[in-house]
């Protein structure tokens, strides 16, 4: 019996959205230590800057993250500071 390889994917560049919001979950994992929870945050995150979602505030609470050594109050401020250094519309005007 033998297995077929897995399906090739393709890497989002290093400018896109999508992968500075997956980096951006990535620099709390000291924090948000299981790795489906920062999957989670960054999809959340996306829908956000798409202008779909909700802010961070309210995503640290709804969403449920095992969180450690960090109130959620701090994290949610946490990743709004870092979320401006990454907002596309910051991106635009500059």
């Amino acid at each position: 019996m033998t297995t077929l390889p897995p399906p090739k994917t393709k890497e989002f560049s290093q400018s896109s959205i999508e992968k500075k919001v997956h980096n951006l979950a990535e620099l709390f994992s000291d924090q948000i230590p299981v790795p489906n929870d920062r999957i989670r945050l960054a999809f959340s995150l996306y829908k956000y800057l798409s202008g779909e979602g909700d802010s961070p505030e309210v995503l640290v609470a709804s969403l449920k993250l095992k969180i450690e050594g960090i109130t959620e109050e701090d994290l949610a401020k946490k990743i709004a500071e870092e979320l401006d250094k990454i907002n596309p519309e910051a991106e635009k005007t500059a």
